[in-house]
């Protein structure tokens, strides 16, 4: 859901937080064998009228997603990252619990905690949630049999808060069978919002099996939030690692920024044991993560080794330090189906932007740049058949993504405007240091086939219509 663009929202006190906390301690009370496929739907609140003024959110929401996915924080009850998503972010629906209780979560590749707002004492300011009941959106632990809060010496805690969480349970010896204190709350910051609860073991509802034992973190209070999370990163608590998944795969459907009730399809694979590459796919290996104290979220991103970008079949010299991640984190490619527009560092953005000015041989439109914060936007209006050059990201191992004109280019006025869909830096008027320096977003892989191979470490894609 999209990030405040006013003044940011007061952050709830820690004790307000607790007090909500104490009111849920009450409840205290494998893998599948074939490829499951789930329903993937574009999730957006119902967008601004004014197709400028709904560009210029999804600007400003992929902005703050690329600061965060740059600078992920961390709090001292938790080390899990969680990031603000945009109106362009795409959901699953998942079930827990005994009986089913279905809820919508954005499919994140950029974070690895699963959780969903809990209880009827759910507290959210400035959240928008995807229907016009929001208690459809909300998981209900009393209803469910099998919702179990998840104690403090449980070796999944640690995937939480670090491998020392042990030290803080207080008279509980880490082997004493009688210890009822819980794994501490969770209390995480990001942006200008927070999300916060604890954690449970609850079993996890997919068509034709259960997961039992899932973890799952139960948020009572929030600020700026979606509905939910499913993160779909590397680490131990995201969906893919619980279920020792050997690969997932997913085709995102194309964004007209309105609303509609087309999905397409999200296929778990947990049986996958073959080496083998699936027909009609170009693969590159994943890159590995930089190891950065105080950056555990790099350890969660799927890096890509990003070698060449070409505009109209020219090649875009970008120096190489941009395309490799360096031993501080500082560079390198992700990509994150919770970003909306791609982001490239400054210097990467004015190479590529220059190319394409150099190319395209119209008036720039700079008072729709001003009104959207999208550039180089230009005047085609009066050409019988207006050209933009072809852009291809070209990647270690020999495959290229040749992107289809609708995937990095907003028509806008009648068509009679052109718009680049990337974001840099410039354009929340501040650099943003550190991390990734390129974040491939869900918009330039619409309409496109891709494949986390996890058991083979590589990223698989092909173009091809996902309706």
């Amino acid at each position: 859901m999209p990030p405040p663009l006013s003044s940011p929202v007061p952050s709830p006190s820690l004790p307000c937080f607790l007090s909500l906390l104490s009111l849920f301690f009450s409840l205290v009370s494998s893998s599948p064998n074939s490829p499951i496929t789930l329903p993937l739907s574009a999730s957006k609140p119902s967008p601004p009228p004014d197709p400028y003024r709904n560009l210029r959110h999804l600007v400003s929401a992929s902005l703050i997603r690329a600061r965060h996915l740059k600078n992920p924080k961390t709090t001292p009850t938790s080390t899990t990252p969680l990031f603000t998503h945009s109106y362009g972010a795409y959901s699953i629906p998942l079930s827990f619990g005994t009986p089913p209780q279905t809820l919508p979560l954005i499919m994140d590749t950029g974070s690895d905690l699963v959780w969903f707002p809990c209880t009827h004492r759910y507290v959210c300011r400035n959240c928008s949630f995807s229907t016009s009941n929001p208690s459809s959106n909300i998981f209900i632990p009393k209803s469910s049999s099998s919702s179990k809060v998840l104690g403090c010496v449980n070796p999944k805690c640690g995937w939480i808060h670090g491998s020392k969480v042990q030290s803080r349970c207080r008279d509980c010896e880490p082997t004493s069978p009688n210890c009822t204190q819980i794994c501490p709350p969770y209390l995480v910051f990001y942006g200008s919002g927070i999300t916060g609860g604890i954690m449970l073991s609850e079993t996890l509802d997919l068509p034709g099996k259960g997961v039992p034992n899932f973890i799952v973190g139960c948020s009572v209070l929030s600020t700026s939030q979606p509905a939910g999370i499913s993160g779909f990163g590397r680490g131990p608590p995201s969906l893919p690692s619980q279920l020792g998944l050997k690969k997932f795969s997913y085709c995102l459907l194309s964004r007209r920024y309105d609303d509609t009730t087309e999905s397409s399809s999200l296929v778990l694979d947990g049986e996958s044991d073959s080496g083998e590459k699936t027909a009609g796919l170009s693969y590159t290996p994943f890159v590995q993560n930089p190891k950065v104290a105080g950056k555990h979220a790099f350890s969660v991103y799927y890096y890509l080794g990003l070698r060449h970008i070409t505009v109209g079949g020219k090649h875009v010299k970008i120096p190489y330090k941009y395309l490799i991640p360096g031993a501080d984190g500082d560079g390198g490619t992700i990509i994150d189906s919770g970003t909306t527009f791609t982001y490239m560092k400054g210097e990467i953005f004015e190479l590529v932007a220059a190319e394409f000015e150099k190319q395209v041989q119209s008036k720039r439109a700079t008072e729709v740049e001003g009104i959207t914060g999208l550039r180089p936007c230009f005047n085609i209006s009066g050409l019988n058949t207006p050209s933009f050059p072809e852009l291809t990201l070209k990647f270690r191992g020999g495959a290229e993504m040749e992107l289809p004109l609708a995937n990095y280019v907003a028509f806008l006025g009648g068509d009679d405007v052109v718009c680049l869909t990337i974001v840099t830096d410039g354009a929340a008027g501040k650099e943003f240091s550190g991390g990734p320096a390129i974040i491939l977003g869900n918009f330039q892989q619409q309409n496109f086939y891709v494949e986390y191979d996890l058991r083979n470490e590589r990223l698989g894609f092909r173009q091809q219509s996902c309706k």
